[in-house]
Order: C-alpha cells, then sequence, then structure tokens
C-alpha cells in the first residue's frame, strides 16, 4: 500500500495524486491519501493493510499441506490436521 499523508495541506503538497496513483499501479499497490489531523482514511488504510495481511496469510495456510480449509456460509475457519479450530486458535471470519 502507498499511502500519501497530510492530503488535508493541499497548497503545500509536493506528489500530486496523479503521481502517487501512477507510482502505485506501477508498484501493484493500494493507493489511498490520508490527513491524521483530520482523521481522513486513516482507519480505511489500517482495515486494508490487516484484511490483505489476513488473505495472505490465509491464503499460505490453505495452500499448505498440514491444514484444511472448512468453508461454511460467510466464515473461513482454518483446521490444522483436523483438530478443533477452538483449540488450534486459527479461526477468522471473511468478508
Amino acid at each position: 500500500m502507498l499511502v500519501g499523508n497530510k492530503c488535508d495541506l493541499e497548497n503545500i503538497r509536493d506528489v500530486s495524486v496523479e503521481e502517487g496513483k501512477s507510482l502505485a499501479e506501477e508498484e501493484g499497490l493500494f493507493f489511498l491519501e490520508t490527513s491524521a489531523l483530520e482523521s481522513t482514511n486513516v482507519q480505511t488504510a489500517f482495515e486494508i493493510v490487516i484484511w490483505e495481511i489476513y488473505n495472505n496469510v490465509s491464503r499460505k495456510a490453505l495452500n499448505s499441506d498440514s491444514y484444511k480449509g472448512e468453508l461454511s456460509g460467510n466464515k473461513v475457519t482454518l483446521v490444522k490436521d483436523g483438530a478443533n479450530a477452538s483449540k488450534t486458535g486459527f479461526s477468522c471470519c471473511a468478508r
């Protein structure tokens, strides 16, 4: 993820939105502008990072031979060697 900070200070910008978007696209990243002062997109930036970490870890675990992914409804539960998920602690909801 590429994050542009201080989007509330438009008049003293060093990097344009277009430049940020272009660089993010070239690198295969998300682009988001934030402002801590105005609390613009700060929570969204953290949510995207957490969601992407979850997706990467889940994908690796599901592709692992020692884990089985059990899909039911709107929930993904990772179970190691058929053990109960509550014992292993691998359980998370999918969007």
